[in-house]
């Protein structure tokens, strides 16, 4: 499966400068584990790390400037570090999939002349193969707006130490006829606030860079809510879950309809998982819809899910997004936390860790969380620690980075007790 190893964040909000994982800035890092939670206080950054995740995706759906200003971030201005460089920058670092070579992709977003936010470079590289040391050779260099790309799946252009757009044009230019030259096709983009990969990822003659675009295209972002998932949608089936929930019946219409054989054996492995829910079945309106049936324990009619607890809904949807046959490569999840039973956390957090780490292992999730009772089903190598420093900045630490920690857990001592216990508080 596609996985990122590490993200950089750079001046997006309280974000000022932060690694999480190994980057190609930091490739001696620990890469990122299929499952990663970030654990801290309120008001220290976890929703703007995830958040980062969203704009990141509404940047290429979107473009910068819709994306500034999409799900209320109120623009530009209200997203840039104060006393930042004036820029927002991002480096992620992933592979397509284990046996595959590592890209990394680096964004930064300014503001033009006229103060509207836009693409100020963007840059996909990859070293080559066999290369295991050395500098990675760029396939996409933008810079304003122009640069070069370089066609098929196996090489990229040579750079030198400053990656000057200007000088590599130049060579390409006094060279068409070499390989380099003939491999590479000078671009420059109409809209400079639309990200290149949103177009080259759409040509057949740029693989690479199409799935990489895929890749973020499939990134699922959970913004759950109980009131739109209690919604009555109209008939039709639908393949995932939307970020709010509000489609969950059409999913469950889809999910019988294409996979009717493991249908029921789906909800059954749900309603096993939810307290107090003996049975979870469907019934078919006259116009087509597909109705959720809760069978509770000592009630001999079944509740519908427009009058189920926030909870119950909640659970029942992230368990069914665990189930989906075609899931997202990426899914982040804010607070799972909020309306459930606590006692339900410690599993929730290992049904989890089973879709990322185990047989299934499809997707990489990314949870952030201020509930104990999720963290005690983790590993240290699994928990991101973000606190605010001095200066008023965030900054983050793997949990297996603080003293004694994993000894600790070694000895059984649940990581989320130590977490309440302070140990996993900065020095």
């Amino acid at each position: 499966m596609a996985q990122i190893e590490g993200i950089r964040i750079k001046n997006f909000k309280v974000l000022k400068d932060i690694t999480l994982g190994k980057v190609y800035s930091s490739l001696e890092a620990k890469p990122l584990q299929p499952l990663t939670v970030v654990i801290g206080k309120n008001g220290v950054g976890k929703s703007t790390l995830f958040d980062a995740f969203g704009f990141i995706a509404d940047c290429l759906s979107l473009g910068v400037e819709e994306a500034c200003d999409a799900r209320g971030r109120g623009g530009f201005d209200r997203l840039l570090t104060k006393s930042g460089s004036g820029f927002i920058e991002f480096e992620v670092y992933y592979r397509e999939d284990k046996d595959s070579r590592p890209i990394t992709y680096e964004l930064t977003i300014g503001k033009d002349n006229h103060g509207r936010p836009y693409v100020q470079k963007e840059r996909l590289r990859q070293r080559r193969k066999r290369q295991s040391t050395g500098r990675p050779f760029s396939f996409l260099i933008l810079e304003e707006g122009r640069g070069v790309v370089w066609k098929g799946e196996q090489e990229g252009v040579k750079e030198d130490g400053t990656a000057d757009l200007s000088r590599l044009l130049e060579r390409i230019k006094d060279a068409p006829t070499s390989e380099e030259g003939k491999e590479t096709e000078v671009i420059e983009l109409e809209d400079q606030r639309k990200l290149g990969i949103a177009t080259l990822g759409a040509l057949k003659q740029h693989p690479r860079i199409a799935k990489f675009r895929r890749f973020i295209e499939g990134w699922y972002l959970s913004y759950f809510a109980p009131d739109a998932a209690r919604s009555l949608p109209l008939a039709g089936p639908q393949r995932h879950l939307s970020i709010h929930g509000d489609n969950l019946a059409n999913v469950v219409q889809y999910m019988e309809r294409e996979h009717s054989e493991t249908f029921n054996r789906i909800l059954e492995r749900i309603a096993s998982k939810i307290p107090g829910v003996q049975r979870i079945d469907t019934q078919r309106t006259d116009d087509g819809r597909l109705l959720l049936r809760f069978n509770d324990r000592g009630f001999s009619s079944p509740f519908y899910a427009q009058q189920m607890s926030d909870g119950t809904l909640k659970m029942f949807s992230y368990l069914l997004l665990l189930e989906d046959p075609s899931p997202p490569p990426f899914i982040c999840i804010e607070e799972p936390e909020n309306g459930l039973y606590h006692k339900l956390l410690e599993g929730l957090a290992r049904e989890i860790r089973e879709h990322a780490t185990g047989r299934k292992g499809t997707s990489q999730v990314f949870v952030t969380t201020h509930q104990p009772y999720f963290v005690d089903a983790l590993d240290p190598s699994e928990v991101w620690v973000l606190e605010k420093g001095t200066d008023g900045f965030a900054r983050i630490k793997r949990a297996d980075e603080f003293p004694i920690v994993d000894n600790l857990v070694k000895e059984e001592i649940p990581l989320g007790s130590l977490w309440y216990s302070n140990y996993l508080d900065p020095v």
